[in-house]
């Protein structure tokens, strides 16, 4: 599929824990939906159904007050599977948001859609040379506003930045496909295009 033909939808989650394994819930969803000829975003509080840490609260900054009247997550669901479906999942972090997600799905006796995955943090540990890929190190080396870092609306947009960075970059060395940039989660740009320059990263 060519790069400029695909749908992309860049999701980010905030959660209770670290991991579904452990108990950990989805407190926040948000999905920047990129398409040929226009975009759109959706975020939104979701009811953990149990109580956030103090300390997670910290990181995100979402509470129990925050979330007590928001949906559950099997509410959200089917038109969120609906949103996902048929695009390419974008995360900063895959590893972590999509057992969120597939688990959230689970509980609501669904099925996360058939996607393709890209992970921003996977494009920049091999092709990026950054001190920090945390995601807002990242944004903040490439010029784009952390303001909200750690919400999922503020993190999905930052995500964008970081892969339309990436996407430019390797767009310079011949990569036109959703397949090349798959590649590129695993080789170094040099090596999946020997023609780019000994500088290029």
């Amino acid at each position: 599929m060519l790069i400029s033909e695909a749908t992309f939808s860049f999701v980010d989650v905030e959660t209770t824990g670290m991991s579904p394994a452990t108990g950990g819930r989805v407190v926040e969803v948000a999905v920047l939906s990129v398409r040929p000829g226009g975009e759109e975003e959706y975020s939104t509080l979701l009811n953990p159904q149990t109580p956030i840490p103090p300390e997670v609260t910290a990181i995100h900054g979402i509470t129990n007050d925050m979330v007590r009247s928001a949906p559950v997550f099997c509410q959200i669901a089917p038109a969120l599977g609906a949103r996902l479906e048929n695009t390419v999942v974008v995360c900063h972090n895959a590893d972590f948001d999509v057992p969120f997600l597939a688990h959230e799905f689970g509980l609501a006796g669904l099925r996360l859609p058939p996607i393709k995955i890209l992970d921003t943090l996977r494009l920049a540990r091999k092709n990026g040379g950054y001190k920090s890929n945390k995601l807002g190190s990242l944004a903040a080396a490439m010029g784009c506003s952390t303001e909200g870092w750690h919400r999922a609306l503020a993190d999905v947009r930052m995500t964008r930045h970081v892969f339309n960075h990436f996407v430019t970059l390797f767009s310079g060395h011949g990569a036109r496909t959703v397949e090349d940039l798959s590649e590129l989660q695993v080789k170094k740009l040099r090596d999946f295009f020997p023609q780019a320059g000994k500088g290029d990263l």
